[in-house]
């Protein structure tokens, strides 16, 4: 048996292979190389909750499960979704698949390795060695991607990627997603096209397309997925981006038919069924909507990928059918997931609406009424977020559904689309959240034709050389409404035009407060809670302890020469 020359004597391994004389092979080949301990499992869905709860150093999983809907890359594909798999563990799919779509899928995956059955002992101790390599090479991006200095990491990024050191097309592929991050899509869109120049991948032809629609053009965007997705019908992550952009557009009908394409794509990615349930839900299609909301819950309850929105999608969904046994484990669930993250006030948010539609559930409309008020009097706070909006609208409009007037309501609504409804999606988002009484929809509607006749009303201003009247105008409104897009139209227009206007420097200040008082910018509508954007890299953050192998003196091997679609992620 080959002996690997660095120590693994501080490390942990996870074997995930359904067959027990293979997984038995792997156990034994870790442990011979030194690895101090080493977990087992036959599943894939048993992997994942190991993963999701313990971080190992390196992970070998096999492909292909006969018994289990998850494949391995499956398993994978939503742990890098939802950011589960730390940058420190190495990742190796072991598999006796050696299609060219197989190995395709498997780099597009960011993988650290793909390994053929049979392999000999030697061949993974090369593989392990390679993968730690890289990791090393590049731990000064990825420590300051955890410390959060990003704009340090994006610049070691850029010149690893100019100076063509090793490993450079992995270092443009996270400096593009660090630009993204730090709302830099032009200069992103440049890297990726650099990068496609420089060797024509699919990930990179979908970052230029996920650049676009950071920089708004989303007619550019849609083209060039649509471009992608012909070259390559299976690409997931293409169809995710692509439904993204069609929500975006206001094409919900579109965006249903794509999420269905990529959820049928990968059938057991809790994130990608979530999607397609909610999507499902704002089409309007309560049947198919609590079938696949309820599939959503059953496949990923326990998970840390699972978002609680579901529950409340299906509360309400349970609510029209008169399910009250349903509608009660919706309660139940949702107050067992905050007893695990006591304290957490988005999920004590949720709790509080599916505990209202009990109420009405159970025709306590005094008490559901009481808790309706005690929420409409948070929505100019700043923690009051777009998905709080939609949820509360929705409550209203079942309280009006059930012949419960109140008077305060429709002002309610007109102040909620006048903060939020800034363009065509978020406002037929919570347009379809009202669905259960139309003329709630129909002031939601009426309030964004408002905020947009502001906005025009600032821009004609701007023309005619005033760009002075057109902030003040545009400052007034947005702290009268709170509304994210007329505060940063004036915020756009200070940075054009702040050599014109009178009091640059004041106003911008007011601009500012007024940011900090709106909260997060609200531009774009989505879906549930969006973890990471489809096709790109996962960056995590925070300082965790370093693996034990960046933290030994010894000296790391050197890179092995591999085939670049078997070692280096993405590449």
């Amino acid at each position: 048996m080959a002996a690997i020359d660095y120590d693994l004597s501080t490390c942990n391994a996870l074997v995930v292979d359904g067959n027990p004389t293979s997984r038995s092979i792997l156990v034994s080949q870790l442990r011979d190389f030194g690895v101090a301990s080493v977990s087992q499992a036959a599943r894939a869905v048993d992997a994942r909750r190991q993963l999701e709860f313990r971080t190992f150093d390196f992970v070998l999983c096999e492909q292909h499960f006969p018994t289990d809907a998850m494949s391995g890359q499956d398993l994978l594909d939503d742990l890098r979704r939802n950011q589960l798999l730390p940058f420190s563990t190495v990742f190796i799919m072991i598999t006796a698949e050696a299609t060219y779509s197989k190995v395709a899928e498997a780099a597009e995956s960011a993988l650290d390795g793909y390994m053929l059955k049979p392999h000999k002992a030697t061949h993974l101790s090369e593989r392990l060695a390679a993968a730690r390599t890289r990791k090393a090479a590049l731990q000064e991006i990825f420590t300051a991607v955890e410390e959060e200095r990003f704009e340090e990491a994006a610049a070691l990024c850029l010149e690893r990627f100019e100076t063509r050191a090793p490993f450079w097309l992995y270092a443009a592929r996270v400096g593009a997603e660090l630009l993204l991050r730090l709302s830099r899509p032009q200069e992103a869109q440049t890297l990726y096209k650099a990068v496609v120049t420089a060797k024509t991948l699919p990930w990179a032809k979908l970052g230029v397309a996920r650049a676009q629609l950071d920089a708004g053009q989303i007619n550019q965007a849609t083209t060039a997925l649509e471009k992608l997705l012909g070259e390559d019908a299976n690409y997931a992550d293409a169809y995710d981006v692509m439904g993204r952009a069609q929500f975006e557009l206001g094409r919900f009908d579109k965006a249903l038919e794509t999420y269905k394409m990529a959820a049928s794509l990968t059938p057991a990615s809790i994130s990608r069924v979530q999607n397609l349930a909610m999507m499902t839900y704002y089409s309007g299609d309560t049947v198919a909507a609590e079938g696949l909301l309820d599939k959503t819950v059953r496949l990923g309850l326990d998970s840390k990928m699972f978002d609680a929105q579901t529950l409340v999608m299906l509360a309400f969904t349970r609510l029209t059918t008169g399910d009250r046994k349903g509608l009660q484990r919706c309660h139940d669930d949702l107050l067992r997931l905050l007893d695990r993250d006591d304290g957490n006030p988005r999920l004590q948010r949720l709790a509080d609406v599916v505990a209202a539609l009990n109420l009405i559930q159970q025709h306590q409309f005094a008490k559901a009424v009481d808790t309706v008020r005690a929420m409409t009097g948070t929505v100019r706070e700043t923690s009051f977020d777009f998905e709080s909006a939609g949820n509360l609208i929705a409550l209203m409009a079942q309280l009006s559904h059930k012949a419960v007037q109140l008077n305060e309501l429709e002002e309610t609504i007109d102040v909620i689309g006048r903060r939020f409804c800034s363009n065509r999606s978020l406002t037929e988002l919570l347009a379809a959240s009202a669905s259960a009484y139309p003329p709630y929809a129909d002031r939601l509607r009426a309030a964004q034709a408002q905020v947009l006749e502001y906005a025009e009303t600032a821009m004609a201003l701007s023309l005619k050389g005033d760009p002075t009247h057109a902030v003040k105008n545009l400052i007034l409104h947005g702290r009268d409404t709170l509304n994210p897009r007329l505060i940063d139209n004036a915020y756009q227009l200070l940075q054009k035009h702040s050599a014109k206007v009178n009091s640059a420097t004041e106003l911008m200040d007011m601009v500012q407060q007024l940011k900090a008082r709106c909260g997060s910018i609200v531009n774009r509508g989505s879906p549930g809670e969006q973890k990471r954007q489809a096709g790109g890299l996962v960056l995590r953050t925070g300082k965790r302890v370093a693996p034990a192998y960046m933290k030994s003196a010894e000296p790391m091997p050197p890179a092995e020469a591999a085939a670049p679609d078997l070692l280096v992620p993405g590449i």
